[in-house]
């Protein structure tokens, strides 16, 4: 079975909050350089790692194996669990025999919802940053890891205002938080997720094409592919450590509490 030629069904992307189901196991890849195995599901709950969200990890299983997922990624539509057998003699497994076979699929409930939290609350900052009136800087991109939160903005701050545009913009981060509300996820027509969006949309989007639209509370709402909190209340609070300018970019760095 060619695995390229069935596109994975990312069950994620209509329920960030499903940590458990069921999917038809498709394929399974022999070793990689570092000996781990990868397996193709015909769905999958585990979020890849892309767009600055590390992936998921958790476990894969049925009566006759249990896969120890360590890492996700996506590649021409087709997501890769990759991991290794526990407890399990790989000589004795007819890998071609579990083919077809129903697995049971287990999300990291702790790490889902810790990149959950820290994705919106990335996104919370890009809100809040047209609030105390840096509104001027483009959004370019966010990570979570390697080295701590972060969100990168085109444009610069003057450097005599960075202290207290940090203070103003994690005491509205906390604001909104406190006040909660609903985080709405949908894939629309492009030009309904312009409107979603607040009339725009990045250049990357294809015109033709029918975008992911998060949208957290009234705010305007944002192209993502990543997961969220169900309410804005759940990300907890948010911490501002440090905001940077250099090179004409603006990076703001941030942590997320309880």
């Amino acid at each position: 079975m060619d695995p390229n030629s069935n596109p994975t069904k990312l069950e994620y992307f209509d329920d960030m909050q499903k940590l458990r189901s069921s999917a038809t196991l498709l394929f399974f890849f022999f070793q990689v350089e570092d000996g781990r195995k990868v397996m193709i599901l015909e769905s999958t709950i585990f979020h890849p790692q892309g767009g600055g969200q590390p992936s998921d990890t958790g476990v894969i299983s049925n009566a006759k194996f249990r896969f120890i997922v360590q890492d996700v990624r996506l590649k021409d539509k087709i997501v890769f669990h990759y991991g290794f057998f526990e407890d399990s003699d790989d000589a004795a497994l007819d890998l071609e025999h579990l083919k077809g076979d129903t697995a049971s699929l287990c999300v990291d409930e702790s790490r889902r919802k810790l990149n959950s939290r820290l994705h919106s609350a990335g996104h919370l900052l890009d809100i809040c940053m047209r609030s105390i009136g840096l509104g001027h800087l483009e959004p370019t991109k966010g990570y979570h890891f390697p080295d701590g939160p972060f969100v990168e903005y085109r444009g610069t701050v003057p450097q005599n205002e960075l202290e207290q545009k940090q203070r103003e913009l994690e005491l509205e981060a906390n604001k909104l938080i406190s006040s909660g509300g609903k985080v709405y996820v949908s894939v629309v027509p492009y030009d309904q997720a312009c409107e979603l969006c607040g009339g725009c949309l990045p250049d990357y989007i294809p015109k033709e094409s029918t975008p992911r639209i998060v949208k957290m509370g009234e705010n305007p709402g944002c192209p993502c592919g990543g997961t969220h909190v169900y309410d804005i209340s759940e990300i907890g609070s948010v911490k501002v450590s440090q905001i940077r300018t250099k090179k004409g970019a603006t990076k703001v760095f941030y942590v997320v509490g309880s």
